[in-house]
């Protein structure tokens, strides 16, 4: 029984079938750790997340200019930024990420389906310090490589990786690679609901097991990140609930300092 991760694996092979990884413009990198970043935040660690649209949302913002749109992020006291290049579902672009590299000297994480070595090359050479991986795209055999591999490439290239789970089984794995960092996403796949539980069980269970923890998707509000913080996450990834709202820099203030 496929559910929509399938159906994103399937489109993310038509983008890189299709040439879309082969027409950017190579940024000048910042040397940032996110990790780091989020280890030595004085404050709540947000990542903060340009995006545009999203498969359950829709159309979150017509317009963005990510210039101002990260540098909004960074006056508000962002741990680092998440940018999302996935064209079809997400409204994404490689434009995005390196004009954001441009504006600003925070940590920056590219967020896509990576299933190929080519995708992780493109992140290193937007200026991107981390990249995204999704544990159940190797477990389901999408990828080019396992995930050990995928790991060791992009470390190659100089980039951090943000390994994401969803189920307690996909978290046991990952806490066990090298990844620098791992992602509970509050996110079923199945039917793309929401659940902040779902970060709160993994860790009351399993712990952190010395990595570094991101609760990603749901966060709505100061409650929602103080409940994620009190369940024990180290940072927090939110897009949505910024991105929908006029004033960035306040918004992601009001999460920075929650």
């Amino acid at each position: 029984m496929t559910d929509f991760l399938d159906t994103l694996a399937k489109d993310a092979l038509d983008n890189i079938e299709s040439g879309y990884y082969r027409h950017y413009r190579t940024v000048k990198p910042v040397q940032a750790s996110l990790k780091a970043a989020v280890l030595t935040a004085k404050f709540n660690a947000v990542i903060s997340e340009i995006k545009t649209a999203s498969p359950s949302a829709g159309t979150i913002r017509s317009t963005v200019d990510a210039t101002v749109v990260a540098q909004a992020m960074q006056r508000g006291g962002a741990t680092g930024l998440s940018v999302l290049t996935e064209p079809k579902h997400f409204n994404g672009s490689l434009q995005a990420l390196s004009q954001a590299r441009a504006a600003v000297n925070l940590p920056i994480l590219m967020k896509d389906i990576i299933m190929v070595q080519k995708q992780i090359e493109v992140a290193a050479k937007l200026g991107a310090n981390a990249v995204l991986l999704i544990e159940a795209l190797f477990e389901r055999g999408y990828c080019d490589v396992d995930v050990d591999q995928a790991i060791a490439n992009a470390h190659g290239y100089g980039l951090e990786v943000l390994l994401e789970t969803h189920t307690e089984d996909e978290y046991l794995k990952a806490v066990q690679t090298k990844a620098d960092l791992v992602g509970i996403n509050n996110r079923n796949l199945a039917t793309l609901k929401i659940n902040l539980e779902i970060t709160k069980s993994i860790l009351q269970r399993h712990g952190k097991q010395g990595k570094t923890v991101i609760s990603e998707s749901g966060i709505h509000n100061a409650s929602d990140l103080r409940f994620l913080r009190d369940s024990g996450a180290d940072a927090f990834l939110i897009g949505s609930s910024i991105m929908l709202t006029q004033d960035i820099e306040s918004k992601v203030k009001e999460f920075v300092e929650a």
